[in-house]
């Protein structure tokens, strides 16, 4: 009897910018919507690493587990860049200890690039407005991340006395929001999915710290 070679599964590589109040899942919980009521997704395709229902932004939905993997292990320390808006404004010092690296729950996070920004982002507004308080002013930085900890940006911004009131992921490695407005997906275009596919072959695993 002939074995027929099983075939070979489409790898689908899907942008997706999640809106506020939305949880990185297709499963939908309590009052809060889900993936799946936008779309549609491919059914095999699954969220690469997760942002809380509070938090806007980039999202690649996939069904390549070696990409899943690549982008989700520490080992590989890929970027993941954030506009975030936080209380008062960060000094010189500050800045300096979140790119050095600030301590949460006993364990110092990887040094980090953060820049402050002159200007407000052009982003689309928000649903629910951030709570204007009139003593208590607002700015904006730019954060790049090589790691991915539970809250991370919310838990650094507020160690060093700034914290988070909005958070938008911009940029997930080479992929980026672009055009997408929220709750609007597409797919990676050729030349984005071979960019991804060379920087996840070219990027060597680092040692685990023992």
């Amino acid at each position: 009897m002939k074995i027929r070679p099983k075939p070979r599964k489409q790898l689908r590589y899907i942008l997706f910018y999640k809106p506020y109040g939305v949880l990185s899942q297709f499963t939908p919980r309590g009052n809060l919507k889900s993936l799946k009521e936008f779309g549609p997704f491919p059914p095999e395709v699954y969220p690469v690493g997760r942002l809380d229902a509070n938090s806007e932004g980039l999202i690649l939905l996939t069904n390549d587990d070696a990409a899943k993997f690549h982008l989700t292990d520490p080992r590989y320390k890929h970027p993941r860049t954030y506009l975030v808006q936080v209380e008062n404004e960060p000094d010189e010092k500050d800045l300096a200890d979140i790119r050095q690296g600030v301590v949460i729950r006993g364990k110092r996070t990887v040094p980090a690039e953060v820049t402050l920004l002159q200007r407000e982002p052009d982003l689309p507004a928000r649903p629910v407005p951030i709570r204007y308080r009139k003593n208590i002013p607002t700015s904006w930085i730019e954060l790049t991340l090589y790691e991915g900890r539970n809250h991370q940006v919310r838990k650094m911004t507020a160690a060093v006395g700034h914290p988070t009131l909005r958070l938008v992921r911009t940029k997930i490695g080479p992929l980026h929001l672009a055009e997408l407005k929220p709750g609007q997906h597409r797919d990676l275009t050729q030349e984005e999915i071979l960019r991804l596919r060379y920087i996840l072959s070219a990027q060597p695993a680092l040692k685990r710290d023992h």
